[in-house]
Formats: C-alpha cells, structure tokens, sequence
C-alpha cells in the first residue's frame, strides 16, 4: 500500500475584535447623552482665560451651551462610531480618539454645569489647581513605572508619598529650610521602598501583600507620631516653610499656558525635569536597557551578567525617591503642616495611573493630570455655583480612574516578570 503525504492544510488565525475602547467610549456617549437630554441648561457658559497676571489681556469667551452639547454630542457618536469600525475591521482606531473623545466630552460637561451660572468659569484657575493637583500623583506614578518595569509591583505607593509628606514636614522645620524638606521627603520614600525590596526581593514574600501591609503600617506610624510628637510640638517640628513660585520670565507672559506652567514651585518644575529624563533613560540608555531586561526577562539578564535582583533593589530605592518627591508636595507646597493620612489615596490612583498610561513614563503622566483636572472639578463648579451635586464631584476622581483602568486601556500587558520574584538557578 502506497502511503498518499497528506498536504498540509493552511489554518487561518482570526484575531478577536477588541471592544473595549467601543463599548467605553459607547458607555460615555450614552451617560453623556442621558445627562445632557434628561437635566438640560440652557443659556451661555462664560469662560475666563485671562487671570490678571500677563501683559496680554484676553477678553473673556461665551458660548452657548445649547449649541455647544449638540456639535459635541455628535461628534462624540461619530467618534463612537468610527472605534466600532476600526474594531470590526480589525485596525487600529489611533491613540488620538480616547484623546479627543475625553477633551471633548470635559469641554461639553463644564459648558453644561456652567451655563448660566453666577461666575466665570476661570480657566488659568481650573488649570492651575490640576497640575497641582497632579504632581504628587506624576511623581508616584514616576515611582511606580520605575519599580514595575523593574519587575516588583509597587503597591506601597500611598505609604512612600505619606512617609514622604511627613519627614518632609519634619525635616524641613528643623531645619527652617524647605530643601532639607524636599530631602526629608526623598528619604522617607526610599524607606518605604528600602522595606518593600527586602521583603520582596530577598525573602520573596508575595509583593502585593507586602505592599498592602507596608501602606496600613506607615498610615499607623504617621498617625501615632503626628499625635504624640508633632501635635505638642507644632511651632518646632510641625510648621514648614513653603517653596514659593518662580516665574520665568518670557515664558509666564503667554497667555493661559504661561502662568499655569511657567509660574511654579521647584516641585513642578522637577517635574518637568523628571519626566524626560525617565523616558529617556528607559528607552535611550544602558541603565533603561538594563532594567527593562530584568522585569522582562530576567534569566535572559542573568545569562549575559545582568545581576538581577541587585539590580531590582536599587531601581525600586529610586522608585521611591520619586514618590517621597510626590510626598513633599503635600508639606512643602499645598500646606504648611503634616496632617493624618493627607495624602488621602493618593497612591492608589497614582497606581491607577501606571495601568492607565501602559508602564511607560510620559503615558502614566498625563493619566496623572486627566485624574488631577477631574479632582479639581469640584474646586472650579463649587466656585461658579453650578446645580453638580457635591456629592458626584467628590466621587467623580475615581470614577474616571475606574473608566480609565477598565475600558479605555484596552488590551495591555504588564511587565513579564513583574511581580514574580527571581531566585537564581
């Protein structure tokens, strides 16, 4: 008998339809819809760009807030639309219509809150209050890609900006000086995360429960010092001298974005500093190469002299630092004391702000600024007296970070090795 060799049989792979980002944006569109149809305000929203302190002055914008929710209204069921296309066709619908979808429907949502309200709705202002907002949680989610790309889940985000905030607050009375604050604060991050590597790292207890334990027991230290020793001791361990704003000149004169970036504190402008250098850092360089290669493959690294879990310790030590920076923010720019449990989860979204912005440094960034602005919403609507209830602007912070983290990030990986601890063959 003749053996007949079968030819073998061509198999077509058919790659799912990702709906996230559709259903998401779809889910938006609808609640938007449902607010705009079923709680209508008619009249003109007032938009003030200009805050007195440019030579430029900008008259103030009025629009109509009929019109202005019907032209967004359709736009934002064409951009719906067009991810459902993409998504059955199988292509990319571009990182540009999350982008323009949620600068649109924040655009539509204050013309509705705003329009004929008692004030202005003061752009500088709103803008100003956001980044400041955003910083602490920029530097955390700075943090966080750092020690995740290095291969540890760093949950103890909340515990390095609040151990941050409080030996920035100390140092900085002691010495009188906010720059030994901003030290105080480095330190104090770096030993939340000093705790984290340890048990982490070298005694491979589970990192997620590490980072939980490490969060609960520094809101309990800063909790039981700021009573028994700040509180008695206010005027001398607990009244910290600020960092005040340095305008650029030039720069600062541009209206609306020049007194919003250009006159910071040194905080923000490390900021600045931070983010490129990050970014660069982990991509353009040895040091990036190298840590991406041990929260990636780290037997791979290992193979090729790469020491691992050294490595892992010393980048999760400057993840920290980067949040202790974030926590001086709190005591040395917002307010001149420490407080119980100021940093108010902080952390968290900051965490929420590396899912969302993909590990990578300038993504997990403006995640920060998008859950600053929309933390600072209710700032801006309780001072143009608009009918949100107190209740939804309190809630509304992590109501976008839920969206953030469940839809509009579609399919995404972490680190290969991030959270798996590695023990040397």
């Amino acid at each position: 008998m003749t053996a007949i060799a079968e030819a073998p049989v061509a198999r077509t792979v058919v790659t799912p339809v990702a709906k996230r980002l559709p259903i998401s944006l779809s889910v938006a569109t609808v609640l938007l819809l449902a607010l705009f149809l079923l709680a209508p305000r008619h009249g003109t929203a007032v938009f003030r760009l200009d805050d007195g302190t440019t030579a430029l002055k900008i008259p103030d914008q009025s629009v109509s807030a009929d019109l202005v929710v019907v032209l967004i209204s359709i736009l934002l069921v064409l951009l719906s639309a067009w991810s459902w296309i993409a998504a059955v066709r199988r292509i990319r619908a571009g990182a540009w219509v999350p982008i323009v979808f949620a600068i649109l429907g924040v655009f539509a949502f204050v013309t509705w809150a705003a329009a004929d309200a008692n004030g202005r709705v003061p752009v500088v202002n709103m803008l100003y209050g956001a980044i400041s907002l955003a910083v602490p949680l920029a530097f955390g989610a700075l943090g966080g890609v750092v020690g995740e790309r290095a291969g540890v889940v760093n949950v103890a985000i909340e515990g390095q900006l609040l151990l941050g905030a409080f030996l920035g607050a100390v140092f900085g009375t002691l010495a009188h000086n906010p720059l030994f604050g901003l030290v105080g604060a480095i330190i104090g991050g770096m030993l939340v995360a000093f705790v984290l590597a340890a048990f982490a790292i070298k005694y491979l207890v589970e990192q997620v429960i590490v980072g939980v334990v490490l969060n609960v027991l520094v809101s309990g230290l800063t909790t039981f010092l700021f009573t028994i020793l700040l509180v008695p001791n206010s005027d001398t361990l607990n009244t910290t001298p600020q960092f005040g704003k340095i305008k650029i000149p030039l720069l600062s004169e541009i209206p609306v974005l020049g007194p919003v970036l250009f006159n910071q504190n040194l905080i923000v402008y490390l900021l600045y500093i931070a983010v490129p250098v990050v970014a660069f850092g982990l991509y353009r360089t040895r040091w990036g190469l190298r840590l991406r290669a041990v929260g990636e493959y780290p037997r791979a690294a290992d193979t090729v002299g790469i020491k691992v879990n050294p490595t892992r310790f010393w980048n999760l030590m400057l993840a920290g630092a980067l949040a202790g920076i974030g926590g001086a923010y709190f005591t040395l720019v917002s307010v001149p004391h420490f407080n119980r449990d100021m940093t108010n989860g902080a952390g968290f979204i900051a965490l929420a702000a590396v899912i969302f912005g993909r590990w990578d440094p300038v993504r997990a960034t403006l995640a920060a600024l998008l859950f600053g602005f929309a933390t600072n919403l209710q700032n801006t609507f309780g001072a143009i007296g608009t009918p949100v209830p107190g209740e939804f602007l309190l809630m509304l912070p992590y109501v976008v970070t839920l969206i953030a983290v469940v839809g509009f990030v579609g399919q995404i990986k972490a680190p290969a090795a991030d959270g798996k601890p590695y023990i040397k063959s």
